[in-house]
């Protein structure tokens, strides 16, 4: 198989590159050259939003491309036009955001989509970008040939969102930890080599049209998680499970202040932890265990020297010492 990764270098791109090649493909990646590219691949230069800037991709085949692209649509209409004729397949990395808000617990594929996306559209709002993207893709492909990803939260090594590291630093350093509850709330996550392998399987299965990718409702829970990550980075954290309504009273912010976690029983739940996966899995979607994830996720993180990458176009995640220490003594009184 010949591969065109639009990136490569970095979280999803990168374990998209890095799967591709253990199966033995021919991977090109095109992107703006500010990192060592993967040692293997075929490098192209080139900037996505500069006049000239798709250059690189005038010549050359593929039987399919990868793209990640998470701003303006517009990017993303003029590489697939760029690519028409040339490419097999374009799967592009979409995001469950795309989904008409709040969509119900065991929302499926046909669930309805925001509305007022359009394909040649500047920078807007994330699911307004994804979905823009989306269009930008089928249009320019067609049905048949455009894969849609659309991933939930994506954990894993090479992660640049901070959800993951954060959580593993926090623990790694020991102490009482504000751990929010219930330790039983079912989460969906899907790790980024799983999201890697199922795509690349997707595209040797000539897979079209739209899929949740994430994991199986019931695969983990917050506590699940919180614990294997306290047990990876030594075991000396003392989890102290909170109740949702301690946290939210105090004016912590889900999903942000404390990554992964939103309270029970509300729409950010139903959104972000209860979607239906089936079709995915019907189509070769396997998960590997929490422990995992963390393990090899803070392998990494100590291979980098213990501080993750943080792309510029999101917000810092986690809690302030200070806060989470005032919480835990209001919970002792």
């Amino acid at each position: 198989m010949r591969l065109l990764v639009l990136g490569g270098s970095h979280f999803v791109g990168r374990a998209v590159v890095e799967a591709a090649l253990g199966r033995g493909w021919e991977v090109t990646v095109f992107n703006r050259g500010r990192e060592t590219p993967v040692p293997g691949v075929r490098p192209l230069i080139g900037d996505r939003t500069a006049p000239g800037g798709l250059d690189a991709l005038a010549e050359g085949e593929w039987d399919a491309v990868v793209d990640t692209w998470s701003a303006a649509p517009r990017a993303v209409q003029d590489t697939a036009r760029q690519l028409h004729g040339r490419v097999g397949r374009y799967v592009y990395v979409s995001s469950c955001s795309v989904y008409a808000w709040a969509p119900p617990a065991g929302y499926t594929e046909d669930a309805p989509l925001v509305e007022g996306a359009a394909p040649d559209a500047g920078q807007t709002d994330y699911a307004h970008d994804k979905r823009g993207a989306e269009l930008a893709v089928v249009q320019t492909f067609g049905t048949d040939a455009a894969l849609l990803v659309r991933a939930g939260l994506i954990l894993g090594p090479y992660e640049n969102i901070g959800r993951l590291p954060w959580w593993l630093t926090r623990l790694a350093r020991g102490g009482p930890v504000l751990a929010p509850g219930p330790r039983n709330l079912p989460i969906q996550f899907i790790d980024v080599r799983d999201l890697a392998d199922w795509t690349l399987g997707a595209v040797e299965r000539e897979l079209s049209g739209p899929y949740n990718l994430i994991s199986p409702q019931g695969h983990a829970t917050m506590g699940a998680l919180l614990e294997a990550c306290r047990n990876v980075t030594g075991g000396t954290a003392e989890l102290r499970w909170t109740d949702p309504s301690v946290v939210l009273d105090a004016g912590i912010e889900p999903w942000t202040q404390l990554p992964v976690w939103v309270p029970p029983d509300t729409d950010l739940h139903e959104a972000l932890h209860r979607a239906d996966v089936s079709r995915a899995v019907a189509t070769g979607l396997t998960c590997r265990p929490v422990t995992d994830t963390a393990a090899d996720t803070w392998a990494w993180l100590n291979s980098i020297g213990g501080s993750a990458p943080q792309r510029p176009d999101r917000p810092a995640v986690g809690l302030d010492p200070a806060l989470e220490a005032k919480v835990l003594e209001a919970g002792n009184g």
